[in-house]
C-alpha cells in the first residue's frame, strides 16, 4: 500500500509544486513507483510535467466527481515509474461543486483506494488555500510535507495552516501526521534566511528536513520546458538538493 503524502502550504509561491514535482521524479529515480495528484486548479504540476491541461478532457476533478475511475485519468510522465493524475480546467469550480456531494471531504481518499496498491508513494500537490480541495488532500493523506520559503512573510500563515491540520486530526482523521517542513528558496547570503530557519524550529521541533532547497534559476526554468529538474539539469544545485530530500524522505518512510 502506498504512503500518501500531501504537499501543502496555503501561501502561494513557496515552492510547493516545485517540491512535489521534483520530489516525485527523484523518488522514481530511486526505484519507487510514484503517483503525483495535481489537486491545484492552477495545474502547474500538470504543465510542469509537459502535459497541456487545457486540452485534457478528464483529470482529478472528473475522478473525484465520479465521472471516471482514477485509473482512467492517469497520465505517463517523462520518467519510468512516475505517473500523474492531472488537473483540468474544470477543477477551478470544484470547491463550489463539491459542497453538495455526499462525503465531500472523502472524495479523493475514496478515489485513491482503487490504485493505492499500485504505487509505493502517492504525492498530492494541494492548492495554495485552505478550502475543500485542500481538506480532501489532507483527509486522503497519511502524512503532510510543508514547504516553507525562507522569507519572513512565509511564517505568518503557518499558524492558520496548523490549525486546519489539527481540525482534520480532531474531527476526521486522527492518524494524520506531520512529516515535517522543508525549507525552500534558501539564500545563504542573507541573514534573514537564517532567522527564518530559527523561527521554523519553534513551529516544528525535530521536524525540519536537513535537506534545504536553495534559490536556483535552473529550478525556475525547468517547468517552462515541461521537465523536472532531473531531466532539465541534473547537475544543478537545485537538482542535488531534491535528490537529497528524496533520500531523506525514504529514510523517514
Amino acid at each position: 500500500m502506498a504512503k500518501i503524502i500531501a504537499v501543502v502550504n496555503q501561501k502561494g509561491g513557496v515552492g510547493k509544486t516545485t517540491t512535489a514535482v521534483n520530489l516525485g521524479a527523484y523518488l522514481s529515480a530511486l526505484g519507487k513507483y510514484v503517483l503525483l495528484v495535481d489537486l491545484d486548479p492552477q495545474a502547474n504540476a500538470t504543465s510542469g510535467l509537459g502535459i497541456d491541461y487545457q486540452n485534457l478532457e478528464k483529470g482529478v476533478y472528473e475522478a473525484i466527481g465520479g465521472s471516471y475511475l482514477i485509473r482512467e485519468v492517469i497520465q505517463p510522465t517523462g520518467h519510468v515509474g512516475y505517473r500523474l493524475v492531472p488537473a483540468t480546467q474544470s477543477l477551478a469550480g470544484a470547491g463550489v461543486e463539491l459542497v453538495n456531494l455526499d462525503k465531500r471531504e472523502f472524495r479523493l481518499s475514496d478515489a485513491l483506494l482503487e490504485v493505492r496498491s499500485d504505487y509505493d508513494v502517492i504525492l498530492i500537490d494541494c492548492p495554495p488555500s485552505l478550502g475543500l480541495l485542500t481538506i480532501n488532500g489532507l483527509v486522503a493523506a497519511d502524512s503532510i510535507l510543508i514547504p516553507v520559503q525562507a522569507e519572513y512573510y512565509a511564517l505568518e500563515g503557518l499558524g492558520q495552516l496548523m490549525n486546519t491540520i489539527y481540525l482534520v486530526q480532531e474531527n476526521i482523521k486522527p492518524e494524520l501526521s506531520i512529516l515535517g517542513a522543508v525549507i525552500t528558496m534558501f539564500d545563504k547570503r542573507t541573514r534573514l534566511s537564517d532567522q527564518v530557519m530559527q523561527e521554523l524550529y519553534k513551529f516544528f521541533p525535530n521536524k525540519i528536513f536537513r535537506s534545504v532547497i536553495p534559490r536556483n534559476i535552473r529550478l525556475t526554468e525547468a517547468p517552462s520546458h515541461g521537465k523536472t529538474i532531473l531531466n532539465y539539469d541534473p547537475l544543478s544545485k537545485g537538482a542535488k538538493s531534491y535528490e537529497r530530500l528524496a533520500r531523506e524522505l525514504l529514510e523517514l518512510l
